[in-house]
């Protein structure tokens, strides 16, 4: 299947096939609110350079679909995922360490989609990263969109029910009903609610804006953009700031 880049941005395959072994060494973290479209240029990113696509949500939804119903604890954690509410930090740093861990070992670069979601994750997270990637090779890209806009766009937004592809509102994806990426099903996720958004917006706030703070004291440069544009002008003014 056509590569993803190529086919959204008009790009030649021999523009995305331009890796460089610095670049391979980057772990690039996207952080935004719900919407904002931090699955979108995480898979971008990803594809352009060859990384490995790390999304904390799945890793968390794959957990809780494949939880025992017995457990208490991961009962709790489900219950939080269905209404919105960020889960417990502790357990995700756990999951989160684990496979950054693997994927040093492989040798992989990675872009993190919303991940650290909370200080605590982010104080545990950014000591790991610093010792295997180096300070200087993690990237930090701060999305930005406001609530009124997150709210439109995941109440209407599908996703590709095999390895959940955000498809993007592109009048050319308007009218398919299977994944350009895997040929899966596409489908609407039941989080996507008016109202679990408005809580997911309000989490992102009060839990991972802080984030953001932490990232400035400790010497990071957070590029800031506005995600409330073409997903295209997004990737161009990400790929443009992530060299300065």
């Amino acid at each position: 299947m056509k590569n993803y880049v190529v086919q959204l941005l008009g790009w030649s395959q021999e523009d995305t096939d331009k890796l460089t072994g610095e670049h391979k060494k980057w772990a690039v973290m996207v952080i935004g609110p719900i919407g904002s479209g931090k699955g979108t240029q995480a898979e971008l990113l990803a594809e352009r350079f060859g990384f490995f696509n790390f999304e904390t949500s799945k890793i968390i939804e794959e957990k809780i679909k494949n939880a025992e119903t017995t457990d208490e604890v991961m009962m709790r954690e489900k219950n939080n995922w269905e209404t919105g509410i960020l889960n417990t930090p502790e357990l995700v740093k756990q999951w989160v360490l684990e496979k950054i861990e693997e994927l040093h070992k492989q040798g992989s670069g990675i872009v993190f989609s919303g991940s650290p979601r909370t200080l605590e994750e982010a104080e545990a997270e950014l000591p790991v990263l610093e010792s295997l990637f180096g300070k200087e090779n993690i990237k930090v890209i701060n999305l930005q969109l406001d609530e009124h806009r997150s709210i439109e766009r995941n109440s209407t937004r599908r996703i590709c029910k095999k390895n959940r592809h955000p498809i993007p509102n592109f009048p050319q994806f308007q009218n398919i009903t299977t994944c350009p990426r895997d040929g899966s099903e596409l489908v609407t996720r039941e989080l996507d609610t008016p109202e679990v958004i408005k809580v997911r917006y309000q989490e992102y706030l009060n839990r991972t804006t802080p984030v953001l703070d932490f990232l400035n004291q400790r010497g990071y440069k957070i590029i800031e953009i506005n995600g409330d544009q073409f997903i295209e002008k997004v990737f161009s003014d990400i790929l443009e700031k992530l060299d300065d």
